[in-house]
């Protein structure tokens, strides 16, 4: 007797006079011999060999994903050897960086062919359909695309019979090569399922091999998503189409196929996978909140992959391993929180201890607060342009959001050092922006009689998961020019690195420049020690700051005076961190909006806005397309790579602006001024 599974193919094989059944990876077993008509015999041997040729192409489509990834790893060690950040080889005397550069030729193709690639390929892409992406991602996904479309077809016996319906004269079934086609593509989807899961995973297994942070994948897995649901929704409308049209007599044969279990489960599968997708456009997550997408996607696809197991559990062999990655995602996470925090509670026993962090709050209720957080915690150093997960036991455990450390690793130290910024809009941020200004009100202490203040800070707990990301300095040689750009918040991103090159042996003849946008004079202060130690670092490593001030009238009073953080009827308490001082000596030095009539006329530190306030706020922002073609052209050698982070709407310009300060011909003559990178913060963008 046939198992019970197999019983949505008992209408078309006759079991009974079965003599054996051959198995089939993936499908129903078949009775053998076949004792149905001829019409129907032929039609079976059509769907198992298409059934069978499909699993042996989703063999194929993984062992060419495999193949490119050991390609791609083989090539990073080979081709792109990691640079030496700390060593640079001296220049010959009498030969110029361009004529040393002309010595190899490969060495000049190996930086033409990038280049090239980024000013055709850089670019946002449809912006409309495919959000702040560039060519190259939508690129991949069209090559992807047409890859699993090939094997969506091939193989399969494309023919229609009309056979007779047993003991119903003039009453015929209607097969055709429909219902092969939609098993194919249904078994693409169950396939494609742990290739989706590993795309999402934050401990990614392809950031190992390709050197890529996880979020880069994040847009193919949406799209890998959309693509299983079209696959889905065609397998579906194709048997659906069989079942309630071609096969005879109606409508009992539907009748009957629907109730059965395996499709009662495939219906439900459908659904859950059309509430994902629904759920993860960018619409759906602006409806609904990050937060409630994020768990409820979680929910969703384990129950989706429970249901695909029900509707056809021949096919768990691609479920499983679904499952098994994303429980040993989460695992891991556990665990590198777990080692990060496991230290020497006060009362001198081993066990987990958060980290316990002084808060600076800093008004500002048209646009959000601003919070910055500042501790220490022992652990290894991370790499400059890596972020953390930061978790608010006191908030809410269930949450964490990723925030990018401003301060620099020090590596060999005891401890480091975490500095982060973030402003609070809603959910999660918005909480804890209330916390951290109850708690700075009440951390405040009236001065003394005796004219001291001693100040009591605020403090909130802090668990880390981390660290995440690339490393964006590790393979920087010390001839490349770097500009860093950054828009409001963005500072955070670029500033470590910044302090990182300031912390490196000046270079000769290298060019490094920041330039920040921000609403008021007063946002400075979020990072007034960081933007010291810059001032003072900048006399030998030849930085220059610019910092373009948007709503600079939104910062003066009626008598014409400029309103700081903290003077006004809102409160701002800035809590001292234990140890900084010492450890960063430039942080005493005042950078904040009172101080802004001296430095812009700093050559390190310029100020631009302030005196223009009667324009625009959108006049007041830079020119991108001036700020990097100066830049480029101010070069005196060297390629140049540029960082940034901010609104979407400064990345996809920038992308623009980029991509056409890049030209292949002008490396491959030896110009290396015309090789232009970009590394942007990505995280965030749709």
């Amino acid at each position: 007797m046939a198992p019970p599974l197999l019983s949505p193919r008992a209408h078309i094989q006759n079991l009974s006079e079965a003599s054996a059944l051959e198995p089939h990876w993936g499908y129903a077993d078949r009775a053998m011999p076949c004792t149905n008509d001829a019409g129907s015999c032929r039609y079976l041997d059509v769907v198992y060999r298409s059934h069978d040729l499909g699993m042996y192409y989703v063999g194929i489509i993984w062992a060419t994903l495999g193949a490119l990834l050991l390609v791609w790893a083989i090539g990073r060690r080979v081709l792109h050897p990691q640079s030496s950040s700390s060593v640079q080889l001296p220049v010959p005397a009498g030969e110029t960086p361009n004529e040393r550069e002309r010595r190899s030729a490969l060495e000049r193709l190996q930086r033409a062919v990038p280049a090239y690639a980024r000013r055709y390929l850089l670019p946002d892409a449809a912006r409309p359909v495919f959000g702040r992406t560039t060519r190259t991602q939508v690129l991949v996904l069209a090559v992807l695309t047409g890859y699993l479309a090939v094997w969506s077809f091939v193989g399969i016996a494309y023919g229609k019979w009309v056979t007779p319906v047993k003991k119903m004269p003039g009453v015929y079934n209607t097969r055709t090569s429909l219902g092969p086609w939609a098993d194919r593509i249904g078994v693409i989807a169950y396939a494609l399922t742990p290739l989706s899961v590993i795309l999402s995973s934050r401990e990614s297994i392809l950031s190992l091999v390709t050197g890529l942070p996880y979020q880069s994948f994040n847009f193919l897995h949406r799209w890998l998503g959309y693509i299983i649901f079209a696959q889905s929704a065609l397998h579906t409308v194709g048997w659906c189409v069989v079942e309630l049209r071609l096969y005879q007599p109606q409508p009992s044969v539907g009748v009957e196929w629907i109730k059965q279990l395996y499709m009662v489960w495939g219906v439900v599968a459908m659904i859950l996978l059309t509430l994902m997708v629904v759920l993860s456009t960018p619409w759906g997550i602006r409806l609904t909140g990050y937060e409630f997408f994020r768990k409820a996607h979680y929910v969703l696809a384990m129950l989706y992959i429970g249901a695909c197991w029900g509707h056809w559990a021949q096919l768990k062999v691609f479920l499983l391993p679904s499952l098994l990655v994303w429980f040993l995602d989460r695992a891991i996470r556990l665990v590198r929180t777990a080692l990060l925090h496991y230290n020497f509670l006060p009362s001198g026993h081993m066990g987990f201890r958060c980290a316990t962090a002084s808060v600076s709050f800093f008004p500002d209720a048209p646009h959000g607060d601003m919070v910055r957080l500042d501790f220490e915690h022992p652990h290894d150093a991370w790499a400059v342009g890596q972020h953390f997960y930061l978790t608010f036991p006191e908030s809410s455990v269930w949450q964490s959001h990723p925030f990018t450390p401003l301060s620099r690793p020090v590596f060999n130290a005891d401890a480091q050092h975490h500095s982060y910024v973030f402003r609070a809009k809603k959910g999660e941020t918005k909480r804890i922006a209330a916390l951290s200004a109850r708690r700075a009100l009440k951390s405040t202490v009236k001065e003394a009689p005796d004219g001291s203040a001693p100040a009591a800070a605020a403090t909130l707990s802090v668990v880390l998961n981390g660290p995440y990301g690339e490393a964006t300095t590790r393979a920087l040689p010390p001839s490349t020019n770097v500009l860093c750009i950054a828009g409001g918040t963005g500072i955070t991103y670029v500033l470590p690195v910044l302090l990182d090159l300031a912390a490196r042996p000046p270079t000769r003849d290298r060019r490094i420049t920041l330039v920040w946008v921000v609403r008021h004079a007063r946002d400075l202060e979020w990072v007034a020690p960081e933007l010291a130690v810059l001032k003072r670092e900048a006399r030998t490593s030849g930085l220059r700051v610019h910092i373009y001030v948007t709503r600079a009238t939104e910062d003066s009073g009626s008598d014409g005076s400029t309103v700081s953080a903290g003077t006004g009827p809102s409160h701002s308490v800035s809590a001292p961190v234990s140890g900084f001082d010492e450890k960063a000596p430039a942080a005493k030095e005042d950078i904040t909006s009172s101080s802004l009539s001296s430095s812009t006329s700093s050559s390190a530190l310029s100020v631009h806005g302030t005196s223009k306030a009667a324009l625009d706020h959108v006049q007041n922002r830079p020119d991108l397309q001036a700020v990097v073609q100066q830049f480029v052209e101010g070069t005196v050698r060297g390629r140049t790579q540029v960082f940034a982070s901010g609104p979407g709407e400064m990345i996809s310009e920038l992308r623009r602006v980029v991509a056409g300060s890049n030209s292949g011909a002008q490396v491959w003559r030896g110009e290396e001024r015309w090789d232009v990178g970009l590394t942007c913060d990505d995280r965030l963008e749709w």
